[in-house]
């Protein structure tokens, strides 16, 4: 039997159950729809033309910044540069776009942390985003290095260790199989002395108990519902192509992978959508 829903697209809600899978919902509108049960049945989207902005809810002909209109990326913090730089924090300068809205964001505690997900790369998060920045990257495993005082330091650290490993996901290669297992604990004793001196000299500027250097904390590893992976990535896009039906093999980061390409549903929030299974 068919089932359909309608509604505007947001990321995938995600949860990781006691063993480790992670347990995928999609979100349109306030409706989440179990996809877990769905892998190896034929689903279709179909876009219509209706974009509505995440934040202010407008019609708008274009998405920007995953799912805002363009008046948006404009006024709102949360689209400012520093969200994706986040050592451009300009708060301090007194020319923050909202200044409530960072105080309760990015002057907020921040964790750096190294991951496996098309390999070892380095980023940062919120605590409240544990673990779920990690699933949203596809992380295979994923670990805390660092807790600083503020989004701001959290960059200028990730800055120091870019230097010294990547701080992207290669999509493709992330959606070709599964990841090779990497010890982080030991790759964590072994970035810690090269990139000592400049801890410290963050430290010297911003105070010793800015930074604090976490060397207990346990490895979390990630299971992906993924039944088959494809042998060339290919992917959709709802734009150029507004009905996308096929069998759905796997999902890992916040990508369907159908037997007819792959989607990165999150690039496309604030479509409105018909979703049937």
């Amino acid at each position: 039997m068919t089932q359909s829903w309608q509604g505007n697209l947001d990321k995938m809600a995600v949860a990781v159950d006691d063993a480790r899978q992670v347990q995928y919902h999609l979100s349109l509108g306030e409706q989440r729809i179990p996809l877990n049960p769905l892998i190896g049945s034929t689903v279709k989207l179909e876009f219509a033309g209706q974009i509505n902005c995440c934040a202010c809810g407008r019609k708008t002909n274009k998405s920007f910044n995953q799912g805002y209109c363009f008046p948006c990326t404009q006024s709102l913090a949360q689209c400012d540069i520093c969200i994706v730089r986040p050592e451009k924090c300009h708060y301090a300068l007194g020319t923050c776009r909202e200044p409530e809205w960072a105080q309760g964001h990015c002057l907020q505690p921040h964790f750096v942390y190294l991951a496996n997900s098309s390999g070892l790369k380095v980023g940062i998060t919120r605590q409240s985003q544990i673990p779920t920045r990690w699933i949203d990257q596809g992380a295979a495993q994923a670990v805390a290095i660092y807790k600083v005082q503020q989004r701001l330091l959290s960059g200028l650290v990730e800055v120091i260790i870019k230097n010294h490993m990547s701080d992207r996901t290669d999509w493709r290669r992330l959606l070709k199989g599964e990841a090779d297992t990497i010890d982080l604990q030991q790759q964590w004793r072994e970035l810690q002395p090269i990139i000592a001196k400049e801890i410290d000299a963050l430290r010297e500027r911003h105070g010793e108990d800015a930074i604090q250097a976490l060397d207990e904390q346990r490895v979390q590893g990630f299971h992906y519902p993924v039944q088959h992976y494809p042998a060339k990535v290919t992917s959709l896009n709802l734009d150029k192509t507004p009905v996308i039906e096929g069998e759905l093999q796997g999902i890992k980061g916040q990508y369907l992978l159908l037997d007819c390409g792959v989607i990165n549903l999150r690039k496309y929030t604030g479509y409105h959508i018909s979703f049937s299974a």
